[in-house]
């Protein structure tokens, strides 16, 4: 749509009739030769010679009132605005931390139609499902065994997220499970991000076997770096070795960075446990938004400059074919003295 960057200033434009009421005429001082008899030889010759002053010109009357509005016009800067353009910046940066060690390849779970998957394939299902329904957070992925690596950073490119994700393997990232590990790699990774939420979903079946950082020391960190930990504890805790579940690690550590507890056991509570991690981290966005402006105030301006440009052009011109003429009828005349004379 178009509009006027300053609209007030177009009050200025009957400064021009106020101009041209009052103020006195502008009378351009010439050289004259000053006759005591003047009046005498202008009856005697019956010519009528004007008086200084200014002569009256409808045409450029009209060229000042015409030129003094587009001026005004182009001083109001007239501009064509475009429709808004928004732009939704995420505000919580989600981090989603799986385990994928060996314990992980049992077929405990069961799927949709009740037949027996293993965890990793059920866990993989909720994940993705968790992952379509943050579209405005970016989310990073890290998996963890006896190591803990990044397998997807911070992005909101979900599509390429899944793919990562659906590309992951048990047993990838080595067959022991590194919880305090996880947590740290989490903390380096959400110190880098400018949200103000950053939060940590851990999903692990076993219990801490070999982390260069204690469990209880990285939640402690995660606090400190204002990250927020909830973690998932799935298998069974009766369990023994590695492959027992450690519930009570996992409450403390959420305990200590502000998250939540959450068991699972079955596909089902899984999903409900993720639907819980949906409602309790709302999505938020900052929405921003600008309107592409184009000044468009060269188009009174210069058109103003091309009316001044015609009129002068065709008076100089109109001055040009009248000296002409009048050089015409002088050396007309010189002519008819001489051929007299003669």
């Amino acid at each position: 749509m178009w509009r006027l960057e300053y609209p007030w200033l177009l009050a200025a434009a009957p400064l021009a009739l106020v101009a041209y009421r009052w103020l006195p005429p502008y009378v351009q001082g010439r050289g004259a030769l000053r006759l005591p008899f003047f009046d005498t030889m202008a009856e005697l010759t019956g010519k009528a010679p004007t008086r200084p002053g200014v002569q009256a010109s409808r045409g450029q009357l009209w060229l000042n009132v015409a030129v003094w509005l587009l001026l005004v016009l182009a001083l109001a800067r007239p501009q064509w605005v475009e429709p808004p353009l928004t732009h939704n910046e995420p505000m919580r940066d989600i981090l989603l931390a799986v385990d994928i060690s060996q314990s992980m390849d049992s077929d405990d779970f069961r799927d949709a139609q009740g037949r027996p998957v293993s965890r990793w394939d059920a866990v993989k299902a909720v994940v993705a499902d968790f992952i379509d329904k943050r579209a405005d957070d970016r989310l990073g992925l890290i998996v963890f065994g006896t190591g803990a690596y990044p397998q997807a950073p911070l992005t909101r490119d979900h599509a390429s997220l899944r793919l990562l994700l659906d590309q992951t393997a048990v047993g990838m990232a080595g067959p022991n499970t590194a919880v305090g590990d996880a947590i740290g790699l989490g903390i380096r990774m959400l110190d880098s991000a400018q949200e103000r939420d950053k939060v940590l979903i851990l999903l692990t079946d076993g219990n801490d076997t070999g982390s260069a950082v204690p469990p209880a020391r990285a939640a402690a960190l995660a606090a400190e770096h204002h990250v927020t930990v909830h973690t998932i504890g799935i298998g069974d805790p009766a369990a023994s070795g590695d492959d027992r579940v450690d519930f009570d690690t996992l409450r403390d550590i959420a305990s200590t960075a502000g998250g939540q507890f959450f068991q699972a056991r079955d596909r089902t509570a899984l999903q409900a446990v993720y639907a819980t991690l949906d409602r309790i981290t709302p999505r938020e966005v900052k929405t921003l938004r600008h309107q592409p402006k184009h000044d468009y105030f060269w188009a009174p301006l210069g058109l103003a400059l091309c009316l001044l440009a015609l009129w002068h052009g065709l008076a100089a011109l109109g001055g040009r074919r009248g000296g002409n003429r009048a050089a015409a009828r002088a050396n007309m005349h010189t002519k008819e003295d001489a051929w007299t004379s003669t």
